[in-house]
């Protein structure tokens, strides 16, 4: 809220220096103050994190990614789109630490505030569906993956959502998982 509420004054100000710096005759330097407003206009609207971790993000470097997405403490207080991608990027790439439950938790969160990009939303719910395989929801992790595929139009995770699939057709069910787990897992026959 702090970052906030200095955003719009270091706005206000350099916009009243710019219409200060033109109005007194000094050309030059009111043109240089229109970049400045702009510049400053674009950390208003964009989140500079945000624009940190997407860079990082560009040259590779997930784990500095990370570390600029986890400085974002409020994510609250961005608008409707940065905030769903915020969440999304978190759960994406701290999903081993997180675990499935707080993963799929933000990925759902996520995408009910919306993302942009089609691709975005596939790798989500193909991300969905690894968090559904692991808890033991089977046909719910066959659906999103089949949504996924749908979402995939380039094909560029064509490789991906066949070896989850093929996975899946191999991991057993929620119910073959409790009845393992009543049964207090496999018991060894003792020798004779």
């Amino acid at each position: 809220m702090i970052g906030f509420i200095i955003k719009c004054v270091l706005a206000i100000t350099s916009l009243w220096g710019t219409i200060s710096l033109f109005a007194n005759g000094y050309w030059g330097w009111g043109i240089v103050m229109i970049f400045v407003t702009a510049l400053i206009g674009v950390f208003f609207f964009r989140h500079e994190r945000i624009i940190l971790a997407f860079y990082q993000m560009r040259l590779g470097n997930q784990e500095k990614a990370k570390y600029h997405f986890d400085k974002i403490t409020a994510p609250q207080f961005l608008p409707k789109k940065q905030r769903a991608y915020v969440l999304y990027m978190q759960a994406v790439l701290g999903s081993q630490e997180n675990g499935p439950a707080k993963t799929e938790q933000s990925l759902r969160k996520a995408l009910a505030i919306g993302l942009r990009a089609k691709h975005d939303i596939a790798i989500a719910k193909m991300h969905l569906a690894g968090a559904c395989a692991q808890t033991g929801r089977r046909q719910e992790a066959l659906t999103l993956l089949a949504e996924a595929k749908k979402l995939d139009e380039s094909g560029m995770m064509k490789d991906q959502i066949k070896m989850l699939q093929d996975q899946l057709k191999m991991a057993p069910s929620a119910n073959q998982m409790r009845m393992a787990q009543m049964m207090g897992g496999r018991k060894k026959m003792p020798r004779k």
